[in-house]
């Protein structure tokens, strides 16, 4: 298996950033300003994880086209050994993330691979890993030109994982304004404003690591005293679903393009403004919701539940990071498949779906027979311990708990 893109540099992050969430959470009971909620952060991380999976499968035409520009498109105009590659390789990622970003809001179907980055309500550092699992069919396009005018391939993997790093402290509410910095560098408070919804901060802020693109282009919008920062997307998700997040968007063109009367309207949804949509096919808003938080209340059981499920998730999904050259193809796929199951049915248990512990149960212990009973993936590998040590753990507290719930409370109850 053939690690690509910035996948190393991320592998080596994981843990830095798992480290960083638990300090900000920590820190922001200590002071009274929690920014975390245990469903919101369970999605984000769960679908952070998922988000790795079609990169480690090398999914999409990104390695066959950059490999194919390198070696027979190459204009061949830089040297790795030389200082000024690598401060014009930085500048030109991060210009050409800032058309990327903005792109992907401004463009519909663009937006659809891009939304599942917004969905969240809460703006902390785990938001940072809710990435989507759809970029790899067109991200890469945008940085076509650094790879034809020679940015040699480790110069480009070096500079693009830096610039994702980087991304990630940006999330937080803990950290103010940074004075002069701010002029330069996206920042904790004006990348706060890109992940808003309000109309007066709608599509700003894009640049990665600079905000000077921002400035230079008219996207730049600083935090205005009266107005607070409400975070989410326009159209709310109202799932924990991973799979729904990642094609919440695509879904709503599809019946757009289905439901509209008009032909030209049918072509125009999928690449129109991301805000537009047919005549025949807008729905009236309630307005009345836009600062309301989409939060079931649970029960004790599945909050205890969810938690395990999300350090197994963890566990599992950054150890595969690490053990990657262990297995095939064929074995992280069905890794990912189970995380994906996983993931999804918890999301509907935080929900209060029905019968959401019978299906984990019952992917629990196909799991437990695939790989025991019939060695589907590779058992000496520490990920797949772990995977069959979630599904037993998993199990055995559904089953707990559904006798506890269903036995020994009503008699307690009774007595």
């Amino acid at each position: 298996m053939i690690i690509t893109d910035k996948s190393i540099i991320i592998t080596l992050a994981v843990p830095v950033f798992l480290l960083l969430i638990l300090i900000e959470y920590f820190y922001g009971r200590y002071i009274g300003k929690n920014t975390y909620r245990l469903n919101d952060t369970f999605t984000s991380i769960g679908i952070g994880m998922i988000s790795r999976y079609p990169t480690m499968l090398n999914l999409g035409f990104q390695s066959a086209v950059f490999i194919y520009i390198s070696s027979s498109l190459n204009l061949n105009l830089l040297s790795t050994k030389n200082p000024i590659t690598w401060v014009l390789a930085f500048l030109m990622y991060d210009l050409s993330y800032y058309w990327m970003h903005r792109m992907h809001h401004e463009i519909k179907i663009l937006w659809a691979t891009h939304s599942v980055h917004h969905h969240g309500e809460e703006f902390n550092l785990s938001t940072a890993l809710r990435q989507t699992s759809t970029g790899w069919l067109w991200k890469w396009v945008f940085f076509l030109p650094m790879i034809f005018i020679g940015i040699p391939g480790e110069v480009f993997i070096t500079v693009a994982g830096i610039n994702l790093v980087y991304q990630f402290w940006v999330h937080t509410k803990h950290i103010g304004h940074l004075g002069f910095l701010e002029k330069i560098f996206i920042t904790p408070m004006n990348h706060g404003i890109h992940h808003a919804k309000n109309k007066e901060y709608i599509d700003a802020n894009y640049g990665g690591v600079f905000i000077i693109w921002d400035r230079m282009f008219g996207t730049y919008i600083a935090e205005l005293p009266d107005v607070k920062p409400v975070y989410g997307t326009v159209t709310p998700l109202k799932s924990w679903n991973p799979i729904w997040a990642n094609f919440q968007v695509f879904s709503t063109m599809l019946n757009d393009s289905i439901k509209t009367r008009k032909w030209s309207d049918k072509v125009k949804v999928w690449f129109a403004k991301t805000y537009w949509r047919p005549e025949d096919c807008i729905e009236e808003k309630n307005n009345n919701t836009f600062y309301e938080k989409f939060d079931p209340a649970i029960s004790a059981d599945i909050k205890i539940f969810s938690f395990f499920q999300m350090i197994f998730t963890i566990a599992v999904s950054g150890s595969v990071l690490f053990f990657i050259s262990q297995y095939s193809s064929s074995e992280i796929a069905l890794i990912g498949l189970f995380i994906i199951g996983l993931c999804t049915i918890t999301g509907m248990l935080m929900q209060n779906i029905a019968k959401s512990y019978l299906l984990i149960l019952l992917l629990c212990l196909s799991g437990i027979i695939g790989i025991l009973n019939w060695n589907i993936i590779n058992y000496e590998v520490l990920s797949t311990k772990l995977l069959v040590a979630q599904f037993i753990v998993s199990s055995v507290s559904i089953v707990f708990f559904y006798i506890y719930k269903n036995i020994f409370k009503d008699k307690l109850v009774n007595a």
